[in-house]
């Protein structure tokens, strides 16, 4: 949620319009994050003085530019005036304090001259305190946001020092002291009247990456040492990038900087110095002390521009749903070995062969996971349990950090999150870490601070994903998962025929996806038959519960219809009080241990009149559809492991059509985030 994005130009001449475009694109390239508002910050001259210009507006990126555009026309800004340096930074808003309106957007502003100017992901949750403080020293707030504190408290800071008669503090100085006042989570890019064309950027918790592209013959992007590149200052024409998120970046440049958490970046004169973040205060002869800068190597983006891009297709989420058999296929490439024979049919996960003696020995495996992740971990929980004999335990994040839940040295916690950025995830990473147990990471993004703070872990490898509404990373985590649980189980002789058999069901699963995928125009029939529907459960047991929890919740996210997972067991429980001829009500009975059970439960159903939508496997549409009074769906079998993964698609596309048809936008459901980075 919320996105950063900027933009510096050292010795290489843009023109304004140019830099606007690359401001609006980069937002653009930021929407499936989800936001409600949006702002730039971009320089004129006035009277040999460089002045920030400010524009924000609430809605959608559209509505900025087209106000942007009469403001400039307004004003007979010169679009083509044309910088040798500038920066300029501009913002996504996810609404956590105030509502959508301009006075809330960023950047957020120290005063009217806009002398500090601050863009922010995340929460500050000493706000209210620091607030109090600047009222009290007469600053006025016009915001309800906490972010309006972060430039304000820059500009107290800084009209501190030069009344104490230190006139050469530095940019850094002034962000470092910042910080050192800040509690709470965030990604922040400082911009200042007082500092021209400098950038700094810094981070707790929340994503941000520096791109860096140095405009030379070579077109080197750094320094580069026994193959390793570096960060160079040799003053040569270069373009900066800040961004939340690889995928505003990777147009312009694949050499990037993952910032650390207590890092702050800053650019001049074409240098990026870093610095680390020290709590401790440090005065000199009234002068805070200049920390010394940190060397930092710079990574090569694995993403080409044609997975943001939505091709052939109308949304992100179609694309990304009929990419499944592509994404399987490289989440399992090199990971599988097959021979001749079962004892030559093994998994290799280069992250974890150093770790698994350990995870064997544990006392409990718990993953820990929010939402679709969650739904993924629940989904491989009954194969781990099977082939590793470990007890296994789900937790979501929020939950076991509300509750402190017991966590031993002796446990294995398994942190699932797509993003590598989950807020909620992230501070049960920390609790568990504090708590000693061995932490091992599944996310679908390298560098992310799930893959940098845990002992080990597995890359997901689905590619980029751009819908918000989770589809082919979620098919990818239980994969993952499945191969884990074959890892961990891979020393018991015992189950070497049922590890065998799950090997050769993951060879063939691209091929039985791209089967299921056929199923779409059945799928659109089906939407266009719930349209007006306002309620959908969905009942599963077994493997399959994880897929009712998980096609409810993808109707819900982007049709905006109430729909709920539910386990079949315990549908004499309760929900059964709902059931009549009018309710449409999806049961997944795939061949599995619990078919006969699910036979059971379409039976009872049907006798209360039940409006029954039956997902079964091949051939079994007699066995399931009471005197073909059911609405079936057949898809093909395999392992029941991995049933799941081929049990998903269906409602994928019948939550995809769902929300075309009702004409809500489905790339970008309304109030929700890709990556929810705040708690």
């Amino acid at each position: 949620m919320c996105g950063i994005f900027a933009y510096l130009n050292f010795k290489v001449s843009r023109e304004r319009s140019y830099i606007l475009q690359l401001l609006f694109n980069g937002l653009r390239r930021l929407e499936y994050r989800g936001y409600d508002s949006a702002g730039i910050s971009i320089d004129y001259s006035h009277e040999a003085t460089t002045v920030p210009l400010v524009f924000r507006q609430e809605g959608n990126i559209e509505n900025l530019v087209k106000s942007v555009y009469q403001e400039v026309g307004a004003t007979n800004l010169n679009l083509e005036e044309s910088f040798s340096t500038h920066a300029g930074i501009a913002h996504t808003r996810w609404a956590t304090h105030g509502e959508p309106a301009p006075r809330n957007s960023h950047p957020q502003t120290s005063d009217p001259d806009n002398e500090f100017l601050v863009v922010h992901n995340g929460v500050i949750t000493n706000y209210e305190v620091l607030k109090e403080t600047l009222v009290r020293h007469g600053f006025t707030f016009e915001s309800e946001t906490d972010t309006e504190v972060i430039p304000k408290l820059a500009k107290f800071i800084f009209d501190n020092a030069n009344e104490e008669g230190d006139k050469s503090m530095a940019f850094s100085q002034v962000v470092l002291e910042v910080m050192r006042h800040l509690e709470g989570a965030y990604a922040l890019i400082f911009k200042s009247r007082h500092y021209p064309n400098e950038l700094i950027a810094c981070k707790r918790g929340s994503p941000l990456l520096l791109g860096v592209k140095e405009l030379t013959e070579q077109n080197s992007d750094g320094a580069s040492f026994n193959g390793v590149t570096y960060l160079s200052s040799n003053g040569q024409p270069k373009e900066f990038f800040f961004s939340s998120d690889a995928s505003a970046l990777v147009e312009h440049t694949k050499k990037v900087l993952m910032i650390e958490d207590g890092e702050v970046v800053h650019l001049k004169d074409g240098g990026a110095s870093i610095f680390k973040f020290n709590h401790i205060k440090g005065k000199h002869g009234g002068t805070l002390t200049r920390l010394p800068s940190i060397e930092r190597a710079l990574s090569f983006l694995e993403m080409e521009v044609e997975q943001i891009n939505k091709g052939k297709y109308e949304h992100y989420m179609q694309k990304e749903i009929h990419e499944q058999p592509e994404s399987l296929t490289t989440s399992m490439r090199g990971r599988l070995l097959r021979g001749g024979s079962c004892k030559a049919k093994s998994v290799l996960l280069g992250g974890l062969k150093d770790h698994l003696k350990t995870i064997r020995r544990s006392r409990r495996i718990v993953f820990i996971g929010c939402g679709t992740s969650y739904n993924a971990a629940l989904a491989s929980r009954p194969i781990l349990e099977e082939l590793s004999g470990i007890p296994v335990t789900m937790e979501i994040a929020s939950d076991l950090v509300d509750r402190q839940g017991p966590i031993y040295r002796e446990d294995t916690t398994v942190f699932v999150s797509q993003s590598g950025e989950t807020a909620d995830t992230l501070l049960a990473l920390e609790y568990a870490l504090e708590n000693g147990a061995l932490c091992v990471g599944i996310t679908n993004t390298v560098g992310s601070a799930i893959a940098r703070n845990t002992h080990c872990g597995v890359h997901v490898n689905a590619g980029c994903e751009i819908g918000v509404a989770s589809t082919k990373a979620y098919t990818s985590q239980i994969v993952v998962m499945v191969m884990l649980a074959l890892a961990i189980g891979g020393d018991t002789l015992s189950s070497q025929g049922r590890r065998g058999a799950i090997i050769d069901g993951l060879f063939e699963l691209p091929s039985k996806v791209k089967e299921v995928l056929k199923l779409d125009e059945e799928m659109k029939d089906l939407a266009k038959l719930l349209i007006a529907e306002q309620s959908l459960l969905v009942f599963g047991r077994g493997y399959n519960y994880a897929t009712a929890l998980e096609g409810a919740l993808k109707v819900k996210e982007v049709a905006l219809m109430h729909s709920e997972g539910m386990l079949a067991g315990e549908m004499k429980h309760g929900p059964l009080a709902l059931v009549d001829e009018t309710l449409p009500i999806v049961v997944i009975a795939t061949r599995d241990s619990c078919f006969s059970k699910q036979q059971s439960v379409i039976q009872q159903l049907h006798a209360r009149k039940g409006r029954l939508i039956v997902l079964c496997t091949k051939g079994d549409a007699a066995s399931v559809s009471v005197s073909g009074s059911c609405r079936v769906i057949e898809v093909p079998q395999v392992e029941d492991c991995l049933q799941p993964v081929i049990n998903i698609v269906p409602l994928q596309l019948l939550a995809y059509h769902l929300t075309v048809l009702r004409g809500y936008n489905v790339d970008q459901p309304r109030n929700l985030a890709k990556s929810v980075t705040t708690q």
